[in-house]
């Protein structure tokens, strides 16, 4: 009897070992989870408590003290001289640029913030801003600076525990003004614009559905206008976050999803890449059919919404446009079908689709693109071929967002990015929380900027065990960024100031007579207390990287033993090798051109002869003009970019 029980036993003891282990491993894994959670919500207490900090400085903004202690006494990331500037350890961080760490690293100051401006806004003596409002900004902003370095030292000691340093703590205000700590030099000075930065779109806009569509037809191609396009919505692309959904639609005489999608999907790191491949492919081409193109980003739409695939927040149509309707039905079937395909989200589905129309040059249809705007309470903006810029102005989209994310139970909003590779240190992978910062003190909140926390993931790594780019990972922080959806309800007077911000009065829609308080920031009474130089010292003013930046290890100044990687001889061989046959290819095909502009030139003059009727028209010439980085195709009657160009002295190589 008792050999009989034995094996009933010893199952009953396996089975019951088994369950203590699974038992343990469950007790193990949420214990992980909840420390994962007890550092996140860390993360989001202090950019919550650095948002209060930033709105309780602007309050004081105008005070002569700020203004007047403000002057010289910022540090640019690009000019100057840190004071108490040291190598950085290579335990610390290990800038790329510098080598490799250990001999040599770069420059760093944990004791101060740098403050970085886009090279358009700082167009004043010594690189200053040349914005009033932007120079406000940077004076407020100083007043949070003591805050940042004392936030610094509190989160070195909470991040010791991990063996990991704090990563930066940071500001970008609306204007495109940058603050951060600890103070580094840039690489690539006056490139950094904070507003075409996730962690800035995300926190200003919260979660969304954004669909992109782009006119691809063959007026396009003028004046470059393809490319700006492109530029635009890569742009718009790469701001989105997990918490967003996005599609992009093309159209021309008919209208298509790109990508490989028919419908929105997740803008994962992955997916954004497969439709900035699929964008950057986009050629110009055919008439415009407005109707098809509405119709297939609304399709988009529903079948999403219909899956239960949606972001379940707010719905954004940004539609760029160079022409007038030269195909498919016209300006009033356009104009209805808009209201009745936004009427039926709202209907069906309790989703609010607001539109944001773009007019990209002279020739483009205004009446019809601005009257599907107003009618759909959205946002019209006219783009000048030459001095517009249609990244600053689809940036409407999350202003209009922004405005709603201020009040009505979003106070305490905030957004996650999926974790991205840092540029410093360059290879590491982090993640950012971010969350809107308002003037409260009107109505609606008036949009600041956004306030940003980073953290690098090798905590979350070391505690769970599990990669950063894992599914699990990202599962994380799509809950995270997906949490809360704010709601928008503003008044027609305040989405007229809105379009008024962007557009100016031509772009208002006429329904309300308004000064616009709340939504155009007003200025300090005293506008002659502004300082005219905001930096401590120019020092570095006009200096490669570096110059600036490289130094040796447990140095303070910069070190000329320490420049970027040399070339090897062989290296070096080799690019003379290569120059000297480009060079020669060069002169061939220059030669070649040239016997084929004669003979061109020779078949004109026969064909004029002998033709009775009109003059061709002349063939397309690329002028190579440099727009923003861009080479520009224009027709030959188009004005030049510089008036001065004479094509004919134009160099092919």
């Amino acid at each position: 009897m008792t050999y009989k029980l034995f094996p009933s036993l010893l199952l009953a003891a396996s089975s019951l070992l088994a369950y203590s282990h699974r038992s343990l491993a469950d007790a193990a894994s949420d214990d992980k989870e909840n420390e994962v959670k007890s550092i996140l919500q860390r993360m989001e207490t202090d950019v919550l408590a650095f948002r209060d900090e930033m709105e309780r400085v602007y309050s004081a903004r105008c005070e002569t003290k700020t203004l007047t202690e403000c002057a010289e006494s910022n540090f640019n990331d690009c000019s100057s001289m840190f004071p108490s500037q040291q190598c950085a350890k290579a335990d610390e961080l290990i800038f790329s640029a510098c080598r490799d760490g250990e001999t040599c690293n770069a420059l760093w100051d944990k004791t101060l913030s740098t403050v970085s401006i886009p090279a358009a806004l700082a167009q004043g003596p010594l690189d200053n801003p040349n914005d009033n409002e932007v120079i406000e900004s940077a004076c407020y902003s100083r007043l949070a600076e003591q805050y940042m370095i004392d936030k610094y030292k509190t989160d070195e000691e909470y991040w010791a525990k991990y063996n990991v340093q704090p990563s930066w703590t940071y500001f970008g205000a609306h204007n495109g003004l940058f603050r951060r700590i600890p103070a580094i030099h840039q690489e690539e000075c006056g490139q950094y614009d904070p507003r075409r930065r996730p962690w800035f779109v995300a926190a200003s806009s919260g979660p969304k559905d954004v669909v992109l569509v782009i006119d691809v037809s063959g007026s396009m191609e003028d004046y470059g206008r393809m490319d700006i396009a492109k530029e635009a919505a890569i742009t718009i692309v790469e701001t989105l976050t997990v918490a967003d959904r996005v599609a992009v639609v093309s159209f021309s005489s008919r209208a298509a999803q790109i990508g490989g999608f028919n419908s929105l999907i997740r803008a994962t790191n992955e997916n954004k890449e497969r439709l900035i491949k699929a964008i950057k492919n986009l050629d110009a081409n055919e008439a415009t059919n407005f109707y098809d193109a509405f119709n297939t980003a609304f399709n988009a739409l529903d079948k999403t919404i219909r899956s239960e695939s949606t972001s379940g927040c707010n719905i954004a149509i940004l539609f760029m446009t160079d022409g007038q309707i030269s195909e498919g039905p016209g300006a009033n079937e356009v104009i209805k079908l808009v209201n009745d395909r936004t009427g039926q989200l709202s209907a069906t589905f309790d989703r609010n689709a607001t539109l944001f129309t773009f007019s990209l040059g002279q020739q483009a249809d205004h009446a019809v693109t601005k009257s599907i705007a107003c009618s759909t309470n959205g946002i019209w903006t006219p783009v000048d071929d030459f001095t517009g810029d249609l990244v600053t102005a689809m940036s409407s989209y999350y202003k209009l967002f922004a405005l709603g994310l201020g009040e009505g139970g979003n106070e305490d909003f905030t957004a996650w990015v999926e974790p991205y590779e840092f540029t410093n240190p360059a290879g590491k992978m982090g993640t950012t929380v971010s969350a809107p910062v308002y003037d409260r003190s009107v109505k609606p909140p008036l949009f600041l900027g956004v306030v940003a926390v980073d953290s690098y993931m090798d905590t979350l790594e070391q505690v769970l065990g599990e990669d950063a780019t894992s599914s699990t990972m990202l599962q994380r922080f799509v809950l995270l960024s997906t949490a809360r959806c704010p709601k928008l309800g503003l008044t027609e007077c305040e989405l007229d100031a809105l379009r008024f911000l962007g557009g100016g009065e031509e772009a208002t829609c006429g329904v309300c007579n308004s000064t616009y308080t709340g939504i155009v920031p007003e200025k300090c009474p005293f506008q002659s207390d502004l300082p005219n130089n905001l930096w401590h010292n120019t020092d570095m003013e006009g200096k490669k990287y570096e110059d600036r930046a490289c130094c040796e290890s447990g140095g303070i100044v910069p070190s000329e033993s320490c420049p970027p990687y040399e070339l090897s001889g062989g290296a070096i061989a080799g690019i003379v090798i290569g120059s000297a046959f480009f060079l020669c290819m060069c002169s061939f095909f220059l030669n070649k051109k040239v016997r084929q502009l004669k003979a061109r030139k020779q078949q004109q003059k026969q064909s004029k002869a002998s033709a009775n009727s009109n003059e061709p028209t002349e063939p397309e010439i690329n002028l190579g003009a440099s727009y923003e980085g861009m080479s520009i195709v224009m027709p030959t009657s188009a004005p030049p970019i510089n008036p001065n160009f004479d094509v004919k002295h134009k160099e092919p190589c």
